[in-house]
């Protein structure tokens, strides 16, 4: 078993994986703890046997191997080993997690060294380790510059092929336009011949229909016309001859005249038609030309707007080629924009294995230099935050811990007998929270090995790599980040850091403040009766502390003859007993402590007077040192037991050895409330001094100034005249009484460079008598002082009491 008896120093540093898996005896794998109907412990589950040892001393699992004879003889059929139970106290066990986390102490405390070591701000940083956002791990600087030199030749190709477009676009746009005209120019054409055609047509006719009406009329010259006869056409005939019309010569060149009107019109028609159509296609080739105009100046601003647009991505891509580095923050769009865009040029990663990445790239040593030249260069803001960020790293330097150690890899599980699962009556198991913490954990970690194993999408991954570093936060601290996990009842769980933190925590309960033999406990109240050195010890109480010694001077002092019989005495109480008792405390001095004990004179030695009642007394004096009033307050007695110990507590820890303050070198055990208030009174004046003083009484010394206090010739506060040593002094009765407490005229410690105190003329308050303390100890140290004070204390509690000021039970009305 491991044994820490004989140890110098203890010290907590960060644990490597190599270490926890040291200290681990296997691993835990199922989330089970007992079998519900053999009520032991499942194999291979957060009791299990094989891990933490057997349930019942020198006994495997099976049963194979009982007995002691069979000692470290690990079983062939069930793998537990033989030996004591009490091993389960100490045997660990461990997780290997499928996925790193982050140790949430590390990553939530303030300030936070994983945030002040990577340069980040915890937010950021929680939104890289709970999959909210990427961080760029690593960026390739040789691929950065070909891909920022490829850069300006895929953009001049680029332009190319679309000023090539815009070629190719205006030749096409060129001959459809040709086409179009010269379509144009044979429908025109065309057009032209049909008319001319369409005119020799309408001549042929004319010229056919005018020579018949001129035979006609030849044939029948002098005779009346029979028949009707026109000449036109498609509506424009004209009647030339009329039926009865009388034919002549005249009317056949009046036939003749009119035929060639009427082609001449048709001529004037044909070139107007013509005119018309050739004009039409001069219009349609402007319109044309317009069209073809219009489209290639559309096309050539849609090719200026890509060449611009072209422009604006590459400088886009060069700033963002350019600005990307290592712990960039990336959210998952900008992620999939960069790999797509730079893929070969950096590497990003999420979670704590990017976080673990970028710990691992830390040189301690070159960030230990850079960070000590930039606190001396740089000022203000900068200089705080590089001195924060240097004494963590001086931290992990000093103590030979790698930052990576902060992601945890390797979970410990504690031995099952500090987090027990206990029966109840009816068959109820009561278990600690952190079974539930634990198992969650592995309940987590099980689920995302069957995941990666599966291969399934990386969104459901991420998914459980988060709720699993969440586990493990809950695990470590609960609460500490989002919502803590709650048990029945809406009850907060109790994880690692609950057991150790506060008053009801590991350190303060059970390491540091332990319950120790020879120590009592009980109310104060003030005891003005006791010397500065001295405690009042309630009989009861020091008998039961002094117990054993009182037993061993019954039997040397020949009062019993055996420990048992001097023990039933003791519990009886005779008489021999209380003698016994007070020769034992004598020299024996014990110590008091009030809990805070915030500073060293929180725990001081006394020498105990025995005290009827229940109560511990106190001297009022020490009242300050120990921030002690009595209002119920309650102090601890410890014996001490050795002779060294007891050496000590009279040397260094008595009170009276205390008289001054470490903090700041002042008085602490100094007179305060009612002592003041009759030392206030006992120096005090009737009026000011008088400007004659030749008028007032006078003495001969300070015992015959007391003589006449005492038979009442003056009163206290009286101004008088009074020799001490060589002079007359003009003082009161009052402070006469005073400086009888003092050591007036006594040689200091230092004969040769000091001057004893002179006689104390002055109205003492509370500053004033804290000045006298310093100053009797800087003469006299801590011996003299001790007494003094306590004469002090003395002549204010009577003074205080005398000049009627205080209320006693007695002075309120019924």
């Amino acid at each position: 078993m491991l044994k820490l008896e004989n140890f110098d120093a203890l010290k907590l540093s960060l644990a490597s994986p190599d270490t926890i898996m040291s200290w681990s005896h296997g691993e835990v794998t199922k989330p089970e703890t007992i079998n519900y109907r053999t009520l032991r412990p499942e194999r291979d589950g957060l009791f299990c046997e094989r891990i933490f040892g057997p349930t019942r001393d020198w006994e495997c699992h099976c049963g194979k191997y009982k007995r002691y004879r069979y000692k470290g003889i690990i079983c062939d059929k069930c793998g537990v080993e033989v030996t004591r139970s009490k091993v389960r106290r100490e045997r660990m066990g461990h997780i290997k997690l499928a996925s790193p986390v982050s140790h949430v102490w590390y990553f939530k405390g303030i300030p936070s060294r994983m945030g002040l070591l990577l340069d980040m701000s915890p937010r950021n940083l929680e939104k890289i380790l709970y999959f909210a956002n990427y961080i760029v791990t690593d960026v390739h600087e040789e691929v950065r510059q070909d891909m920022l030199a490829v850069l300006n030749i895929d953009k001049d190709e680029r332009a190319v092929r679309l000023r090539a477009d815009i070629d190719a676009k205006a030749r096409e746009l060129r001959q459809e336009h040709e086409a179009k005209a010269k379509k144009l120019k044979g429908d025109v054409e065309a057009e032209v011949s049909r008319l001319e055609e369409e005119l020799q047509e309408a001549v042929d006719e004319l010229t056919t229909q005018g020579k018949k009406a001129t035979e006609h009329i030849k044939a029948g010259i002098g005779t009346k016309s029979r028949r009707q006869m026109t000449v036109g056409q498609n509506g424009d005939e004209e009647i030339v001859i009329d039926k009865g019309d009388l034919m002549s010569r005249e009317m056949s060149r009046g036939v003749l005249a009119k035929v060639q009107e009427k082609v001449e019109k048709l001529e004037a028609n044909t070139k107007a038609a013509q005119k018309r159509a050739k004009e039409r296609l001069d219009a349609d080739k402007k319109a044309l030309e317009s069209q073809i105009e219009a489209a290639t100046k559309t096309e050539r601003e849609a090719i200026q707007g890509q060449l611009e647009q072209l422009e604006q991505e590459i400088e886009a891509t060069r700033t963002d080629l350019e600005a990307l580095h290592a712990k960039q923050i990336l959210t998952d769009t900008q992620f999939r924009d960069y790999q797509e865009r730079f893929g070969r040029a950096f590497r990003a990663g999420i979670g704590a294995e990017a976080v673990r990445d970028l710990l691992s790239r830390i040189e301690l040593q070159s960030e230990m230099y850079r960070l000590r030249e930039e606190s001396k260069s740089s000022s203000g803001q900068r200089k705080q935050k590089a001195i924060k960020r240097l004494k963590v790293v001086e931290d992990f330097r000093k103590s030979n811990a790698s930052p990576t150690w902060m992601v945890l890899e390797v979970l410990p599980v504690i031995p099952p007998e500090l987090r027990p699962m206990v029966q109840l009556d009816g068959g109820r198991f009561a278990t600690s929270d952190l079974n539930d913490l634990y198992r969650r954990v592995i309940n987590r970690n099980n689920r995302l090995k069957r995941l990666l194993e599966l291969g399934a999408p990386e969104i459901i991954v991420r998914n459980e790599k988060r709720m699993l570093q969440e586990a493990v936060d809950a695990l470590i601290d609960n609460g500490r980040r989002g919502r803590a996990i709650t048990g029945t009842g809406n009850r907060k769980l109790k994880s690692l850091s609950d057991m150790l933190k506060g008053k009801q925590g590991r350190f303060r309960q059970n390491l540091l403040g332990k319950r120790v033999d020879y120590s009592g406990r009980s109310v104060i109240v003030v005891g003005p009766e006791l010397k500065l050195h001295e405690c009042g010890l309630p009989k009861k109480m020091a008998l039961e502390l002094f117990k054993p010694f009182v037993m061993r001077e019954l039997v040397n002092k020949g009062y019993t003859t055996n420990i048992k019989s001097a023990k039933r005495m003791v519990e009886r109480s005779r008489t021999e007993v209380w003698d016994v008792l007070d020769e034992v405390i004598r020299d024996h001095p014990v110590l008091l402590n009030r809990a805070p004990t915030l500073h060293r004179l929180g725990i001081q030695a006394f020498m105990p007077v025995l005290v009827e009642g229940s109560a511990i007394q106190i001297h009022p004096l020490v009242c300050a040192a120990f921030n002690a009033d009595f209002d119920g307050d309650q102090m601890a007695v410890h014996v001490p037991l050795f002779s060294g110990a007891i050496a000590e507590a009279k040397n260094l820890m008595m009170s009276s050895q205390n008289i001054l303050s470490a903090a700041d070198g002042h008085p602490v055990v100094a007179p305060t409330q009612d002592v003041v208030l009759g030392c206030y009174w006992l120096t005090a004046t009737r009026g000011d001094q008088p400007a004659d003083t030749s008028k007032l009484r006078i003495f001969s010394s300070q015992n015959e100034v007391l003589l006449a206090l005492e038979s009442k010739v003056v009163k206290l506060q009286e101004w008088i005249r009074v020799r001490i040593g060589t002079e007359t002094v003009v003082t009161t009765p009052g402070r006469v009484v005073f400086n009888q407490s003092l050591p007036i005229g006594r040689k200091p410690m230092d004969e040769e460079s000091m001057q004893s105190l002179p006689f104390q003329n002055a109205h003492y308050d509370r500053k004033l008598l804290r000045v006298l303390v310093a100053e009797l100890y800087r003469l006299y140290g801590s011996e003299v002082t001790a007494t003094v004070v306590n004469d002090i204390k003395r002549l204010g509690f009577r003074y205080a009491t005398q000049a009627g000021i205080t209320v006693s039970a007695m002075d309120i009305p019924h």
